[in-house]
């Protein structure tokens, strides 16, 4: 991206949701779909086919808003999302719903007994 100062939370969102929008399409969802039936609950076949469908939808979407569709591209603007979610409840929910197409949900206990 050329200029990262043009890069703002409502960029942000509208990027976020760009991408849930392209991973909600048919022929993604589709995809995403066979992709996850295939590995079923094994980890690294996820990270092996439905990862990267995830990011090549992201790639698509994010040169858009002017970073590149190659894994710098990807980098930079996850990179960009995680510094924007800690001050950003909404880009924080978005991004927390890209990623839940393919990281299971962790459930964390929140009270801890000695």
């Amino acid at each position: 991206m050329g200029d990262t100062m043009t890069f703002t939370a409502e960029t942000a969102r509208a990027a976020l949701e760009g991408i849930l929008t392209a991973l909600e399409s048919e022929e993604a969802a589709q995809k995403i779909n066979e992709a996850k039936a295939n590995a079923s609950n094994d980890m690294l076949k996820v990270m092996q086919y439905v990862f990267p469908l995830i990011v090549q939808v992201e790639m698509d979407v994010i040169k858009k808003f002017g970073f590149t569709d190659n894994r710098e591209g990807i980098i930079q603007f996850t990179q960009m999302i995680v510094a924007l979610e800690k001050e950003d409840d909404v880009i924080a929910d978005l991004h927390t719903q890209i990623r839940a197409h393919y990281l299971p949900p962790v459930n964390i206990a929140t009270d801890v007994s000695l």
